[in-house]
């Protein structure tokens, strides 16, 4: 009987190993494949929010930052550009944002956290191209009654200096204002606002 026991221990070594390898065996072949379900570096990169120092942006100029393969405007605003908004309130379709384009502190007048300062998705929102930034007053192919802003000479849409659309033009809707945030004055955070 104790030679038999001895035989049934020395089994169960065997197998408790063997269950063991295999285990580790396992584990090992799923690593790679879990690993290959989440997203790469380049994509996290691509979504990763995107730091801008806006110290060098004079009054009425425009910089371009690219997040999310989209091109995104930081534009200064001057006072005058500014003032040019609230007269516009007729001509623009949605001139209090009450569509979801853009987060909760981007709801007003001027569509951004400091008045001067717009953050916005450089994209039309009619067939994605990418308008021009024209803040000069009535120049002759836009009509007197331009007073700047931003024009897409694809299909013709006209958005103002807050990137709203015009009302009758081909695109439905203002301009994204993509989630952002100041990490100091002259440095700016656009993709997180957390």
């Amino acid at each position: 009987m104790s030679n038999q026991g001895k035989v049934d221990c020395g089994r169960r070594r065997l197998v408790v190993a063997t269950a063991a390898v295999g285990g580790v065996g396992a584990v090992a072949a799923l690593v790679p494949f879990v690993s290959s379900l989440l997203p790469s570096e380049r994509a996290k990169a691509a979504g990763a929010p995107v730091e801008a120092d806006i110290s060098k942006l004079e009054p009425g100029q425009m910089m371009t930052v690219e997040w999310r393969g989209k091109p995104v405007w930081i534009i200064n605003r001057t006072k005058d550009m500014l003032d040019t908004l609230t007269k516009l309130a007729d001509a623009v379709a949605d001139p209090k944002s009450e569509k979801n384009q853009q987060p909760d502190y981007a709801k007003n007048d001027t569509r951004s956290i400091k008045p001067e300062i717009l953050v916005a998705v450089g994209i039309c929102t009619h067939l994605g191209c990418s308008p021009t930034f024209r803040p000069d007053l009535a120049p002759a192919d836009l009509g007197p009654e331009w007073l700047g802003g931003f024009y897409c000479p694809c299909h013709g849409s006209k958005f103002d200096l807050a990137a709203r659309v015009y009302s009758g033009v081909p695109a439905p809707s203002n301009m994204e204002i993509p989630p952002h945030k100041y990490l100091s004055d002259t440095r700016l955070l656009v993709g997180d606002d957390k």
